[in-house]
């Protein structure tokens, strides 16, 4: 009964928002709202996803995909597309200004669509993309407001949940911008022991 219980946790977490799964007393069967569409799966089917080989993990999750119940995973970012956001961001920050672009974070990074959360190896990943770019680039100049939204962006973009706080220090006054991700912050959010008490946060589509 447990291992029936955790398989059928850890294929929920890969469903989509819209749908929902519901305990059968031979399976499941998960409720598509979005579409008005049910799908059964028995319970021998869900326990490959946690006891099987990674051919049969792998064809369960693309089952899932194709009918429409599951979001695959966006394909890790390259140093050369983490690259030309960062550039791209702090160029449209010094041309329009950071309150605008924020406004648009909508656009650009939509709603997370995954409900199992982000690796915490993969944020790990692409907090050394960015700030090690960021350094690197004489024209981003370890900006944190553009590493900030970079990987708000980013993680966005790959249906992961993030967080982008905005914080102010009072003595000396100083604006400091991080995203939180699966324990992480992109960049530090107390950059050389400085605390920034957040005075701003944009945790979903732009709001």
């Amino acid at each position: 009964m447990t291992e029936n219980a955790d398989a059928l946790a850890a294929m929920t977490r890969m469903l989509s928002p819209h749908c929902r799964a519901i305990r059968m007393s031979d399976g499941v069967l998960i409720a598509d709202w979005k579409r008005t569409r049910f799908l059964g799966m028995a319970t021998a089917d869900i326990r490959k996803f946690t006891d099987g080989n990674s051919a049969e993990r792998d064809e369960f999750v693309a089952g899932l995909v194709r009918a429409g119940c599951a979001t695959p995973r966006r394909k890790e970012f390259s140093d050369v597309e983490v690259g030309l956001w960062l550039r791209g961001v702090h160029l449209l920050i010094r041309t329009i200004g950071f309150g605008r672009v924020l406004r648009l974070l909508s656009l650009a990074a939509p709603d997370y669509a995954r409900a199992d959360p982000p690796s915490a190896q993969d944020v790990a990943r692409l907090k050394r993309a960015v700030q090690s770019l960021g350094r690197r680039s004489w024209f981003v100049n370890d900006d944190c407001k553009a590493e900030a939204v970079t990987a708000f962006v980013l993680l966005r973009r790959r249906g992961l949940e993030a967080a982008l706080h905005v914080g102010v220090r009072e003595h000396p006054f100083a604006l400091h911008a991080w995203t939180s991700s699966a324990g992480s912050c992109i960049p530090e959010a107390d950059p050389r022991g400085h605390a920034f008490a957040p005075v701003l946060s944009v945790d979903r589509a732009g709001r």
